[in-house]
């Protein structure tokens, strides 16, 4: 059985990214992005979805963070890809809604080989610490169209603008656990044109 693990490096002007993957691993995470904010969240996503995740990043922070988190997209997005290769015997579809308090998001993927990122519902206006909660949607499209996963994400219920971005990332997470899965009752590529 094939490792499905993969690393990559991303350099632009605006940041310098690393980021490996260990498809079938423990959930153990190690993240460093300069956001504390996002390390928490990029915390819930590896621990959650049972893959072992690095990243490291370092970006122009002292203009916003906006191009760290949606560098991180990419990149995570990319090394996810290569590192479900064909996407033979994989369960492929996942859906989750993770609960944190009073908020609710709910998630349903597919790993299409077309990527997209449909919210359903608005971010808070708040920040959650610093972070703007907004980005975590820039973050997830950048994600979901570099991985080419079709991600759905309704926001279901909630107040707090940290436990709606958390939920999120949980929801997220725990929807990916399921439709990374191996299967091996599934012969080939889980789909019907044999391609994904």
């Amino acid at each position: 059985m094939a490792n499905r693990t993969a690393s990559q490096e991303r350099k632009t002007n605006e940041t310098q990214i690393g980021v490996s993957v260990d498809l079938d691993g423990s959930g153990t995470v190690s993240v460093e992005t300069g956001i504390g904010f996002f390390d928490h969240m990029l915390n819930q996503l590896g621990t959650h979805s049972r893959m072992n995740l690095t990243i490291t990043a370092k970006g122009d922070t002292h203009i916003d963070d906006h191009h760290t988190v949606e560098d991180v997209g990419i990149l995570l997005g990319n090394v996810l890809k290569e590192a479900l290769g064909d996407r033979a015997g994989i369960q492929r579809f996942g859906t989750a809604g993770v609960p944190l308090d009073e908020s609710l998001c709910r998630v349903d993927l597919d790993i299409s080989g077309r990527g997209g990122f449909f919210m359903h519902g608005e971010w808070p206006k708040e920040k959650a610490g610093t972070f703007d909660s907004y980005l975590a949607g820039e973050f997830l499209n950048s994600f979901a169209k570099n991985a080419e996963i079709t991600l759905h994400l309704q926001i279901v219920c909630g107040d707090n603008a940290h436990h709606i971005v958390e939920s999120a990332f949980k929801s997220v997470a725990a929807a990916l656990r399921k439709a990374i899965a191996r299967d091996a009752s599934i012969d080939g590529v889980p789909s019907t044109k044999g391609v994904l």
